[in-house]
């Protein structure tokens, strides 16, 4: 029998934002294929985890290939439709301590891996799935940064220059893709209260208009929405999700 429900891909399934989202949708009736570096932990409570899990490195364009390969499959198997896809993972390695890495101190393999995993990955991952996105008119949200825009005390050069990067790209994308029927946006957090936050953050809520961190479950439904009928003529644009903290 063909799984009549609405298909979403996400990265970076495991934790904070990304482990949200899974949520969010999951909730709503979808059917959620996650991707992460890890296996599916044998103790997490989601009954449709295991089947529907992809251990991907989105660091080696050829594991990501492979893991595209096997996407597709799982999706030809309910009816080869996807109906959206969440670029969440990411990286920003960290100095000791938690200190920032700027660009006179980031090793050159340390730009390429942050670029391959928060940059080149989403363009493959959204490039290899078009025909089930077109099948579907389906959705792809991008998740970028406010360190996109500025120069940000904790996130490093390369994590910054790379979530710039993919702002631009979407913009692109919705050009691109939009004749084919698929909508693509992104998403730019700010300082959201997650495991990853670096210490001393609690410094900058002073900063931000609604004086409070943001939660990933207030992330999720803003990536929903983009994902959704709701959102229906929106294309191309970043969805700024920071409590007002870049005004």
């Amino acid at each position: 029998m063909t799984d009549t429900r609405k298909t979403l891909i996400l990265t970076g399934a495991s934790r904070g934002i990304g482990h949200a989202t899974v949520k969010r949708f999951s909730t709503a009736g979808w059917r959620v294929i996650t991707c992460s570096r890890h296996p599916f932990p044998e103790d997490c409570p989601w009954d449709a985890g295991p089947e529907d899990h992809i251990v991907i490195d989105l660091a080696s364009s050829e594991d990501t290939h492979k893991a595209i390969a096997v996407m597709r499959e799982k999706l030809k198997a309910h009816g080869s439709r996807l109906d959206a896809l969440v670029n969440n993972a990411a990286i920003s390695p960290k100095l000791a301590g938690g200190a920032r890495m700027n660009s006179l101190e980031t090793a050159e393999d340390d730009w390429k891996t942050v670029f391959q995993i928060n940059f080149f990955a989403p363009i493959m991952l959204a490039r290899g799935l078009l025909d089930e996105l077109k099948a579907a008119k389906g959705a792809v949200v991008n998740v970028t940064s406010i360190a996109g825009s500025k120069v940000h005390p904790f996130a490093g050069a390369a994590y910054s220059t790379s979530k710039a990067a993919l702002a631009s790209l979407t913009r692109e994308m919705a050009h691109d893709f939009g004749p084919h029927g698929v909508r693509v946006n992104a998403i730019s957090p700010g300082e959201i209260e997650t495991s990853i936050l670096s210490p001393g953050t609690e410094k900058i809520i002073p900063q931000i208009p609604l004086r409070r961190l943001g939660q990933p479950e207030e992330v999720a439904k803003a990536i929903y929405f983009l994902c959704t009928d709701a959102s229906s003529y929106v294309s191309g644009a970043e969805l700024h999700i920071n409590g007002g903290q870049h005004v």
